[in-house]
């Protein structure tokens, strides 16, 4: 019985992220539908926190309530709320289901409710079929009954997660639970990034240096913005400075100031980013292209906290937090001469390495989903999703411009589907051709069961299918039926092959 099932869950200590992911499990069986899903609400945008029964990049979508007419009505409500399978209003997860035989469909029939916890409005939960009728008059009653249980449980996980809030940094843990604006949220699962921003929330506690490495977009500006959130320092300012795009004739009046009449045309005061961010965090991006001679002075502020002005003989002091951050080796600068060595080692008080995108696979469909709403709410479109070849892909892929790139691949291939004749009121799918990669799906192994002239007379996204499904019987053929051991050799996480694997009818 459902109510049984829940209450058990209830009393069991359970991890968060289990807690949720087996109770949207539990009400998908008993309603036997499609999709469940549970839906944060932060600042006007609904981020979903546990699905069952949805593609895997639905959980990197952000959806803004005003461009969702579905979800604005639960929320605007107290009861639940049932959408009649000839509703226009447009579903947000049409396409998204994954029980679906190889092509996008609408959802049909729609139920949800709006979630309370401790009086305030704290997200909503959704139930969707691709048959019509599936919800009657006794689900949407039932719904009504259990969702005081559903509340119980999203508290029960508030409640776990504001403790480990408050084992990590228990100084200032009413804070954490604050969400910086939705552009500046860090978006995956792995546990290579769990375990970076576990190091980030820790080490933000303190006023240690911190050195951000990795490669051009992988995105260490967020990474910053993370560490400053969890510090002490988060209700100052945090003050960002492109060190690359200083002038070196201008880079110490934009560090440190100026007074009236220090150069020709400096007609009042300015004050430079160290007193903009004082209290606060200083973000020097791209510290590796600081001309020398700034260095020296940028040195003396961190070893005294003082700053003089440009034309001033006044010393001026300055509580900053340094953060900063390069995608070059500044060990083997410092060996050519190109950076000062007493400067790398005071900025590399706690180095921290950003893993590339190729190396956080299990990221990329979360990604990809956040920039496909990004781009169907851009464009106007009704919905917008991946094929699972071009999935695949994407996942295959290199990366070498890492996270910026794989937003810029999503974009542009929004804009070829539109240009080749997809309507903004159909759900449209991205397939293979329409992504500017080419590696993604050509590091893949010739295989003697394989031939491209045997394929010849079938659809590109046929002889995709058809591919993936001999690479992948041979490997777990090879490996004497491991999938595990498959997965390695593909070069794939384990859950994308099976994912993957029952979306081509192989398990």
């Amino acid at each position: 019985m459902l109510e049984e099932s829940l209450i058990a869950d209830l009393v069991t200590d359970l991890p968060a992220a289990v807690r949720l992911q087996r109770l949207v499990s539990t009400l998908r069986s008993h309603f036997a539908c499609g999709a469940v899903a549970i839906l944060r609400l932060e600042n006007d945008v609904l981020k979903p926190v546990a699905l069952h029964g949805l593609v895997r990049e639905a959980l990197g979508r952000r959806f803004v309530v005003s461009q969702h007419p579905r979800l604005a009505a639960i929320l605007a409500s107290r009861n639940p709320v049932r959408f009649e399978p000839g509703s226009e209003l447009p579903d947000p997860y049409d396409g998204l289901l994954a029980d679906q035989p190889g092509q996008a469909l609408p959802v049909h029939d729609c139920m949800g409710t709006s979630l309370y916890v401790e009086g305030r409005c704290w997200g909503v939960l959704t139930l969707d079929a691709l048959e019509e009728g599936r919800f009657t008059e006794v689900a949407v009653y039932q719904l009504q009954r259990y969702s005081l249980l559903v509340e119980a449980s999203v508290r029960m996980t508030e409640l776990e997660q504001a403790n480990r809030a408050l084992r990590l940094n228990h100084q200032h843990e009413s804070e954490q639970g604050k969400e910086l604006p939705e552009r500046y949220e860090l978006i995956g699962q792995s546990s290579g990034l769990q375990q970076i921003l576990q190091e980030l929330t820790v080490v933000a506690s303190s006023d240690l240096p911190v050195l951000l490495l990795g490669e051009t977009g992988v995105g260490k500006e967020l990474f910053a913005r993370h560490l400053h959130r969890c510090s002490p320092r988060r209700n100052k300012p945090m003050i960002y400075v492109n060190c690359a795009a200083l002038p070196e004739s201008l880079a110490e009046t934009e560090l440190f100031g100026h007074v009236r009449g220090a150069f020709s045309g400096a007609h009042g005061e300015r004050m430079g980013r160290f007193e903009a961010a004082d209290e606060g965090t200083l973000f020097l991006d791209e510290v590796g292209e600081l001309p020398l001679s700034i260095q020296a002075k940028l040195l003396r502020v961190l070893q005294n906290g003082e700053i003089q002005r440009l034309g001033s003989d006044k010393q001026r002091q300055v509580n900053v937090r340094i953060v900063a951050a390069t995608n070059r080796d500044l060990h083997q600068q410092v060996k050519i001469g190109e950076f000062r060595a007493d400067l790398y080692h005071r900025l590399s008080v706690y180095p921290l390495p950003i893993p590339p995108l190729r190396e956080r696979q299990e990221d990329i469909p979360l990604l990809a989903g956040h920039f496909l709403e990004l781009n169907r709410s851009r464009l106007g479109m009704r919905a917008l999703r991946l094929s699972a070849s071009a999935e695949l892909g994407l996942i295959n892929y290199s990366w070498p411009g890492n996270i910026r790139e794989l937003e810029h691949v999503i974009s542009r291939a929004a804009i070829k589907a539109l240009s080749r004749g997809a309507q903004r009121s159909d759900i449209v799918t991205i397939e293979p051709d329409l992504l500017d990669i080419f590696d993604g799906m050509q590091n893949i192994p010739d295989s003697e069961h394989y031939r491209v002239d045997e394929l010849s007379h079938v659809t590109l996204r046929q002889g995709v299918e058809q591919l993936q499904k001999s690479l992948i019987r041979q490997a777990v053929d090879k490996n004497n039926g491991s999938w595990s051991q498959a997965a390695r050799q593909l070069d794939l996480d384990p859950s994308n092959l099976h994912k993957l694997a029952q979306r081509l009818g192989l398990k």
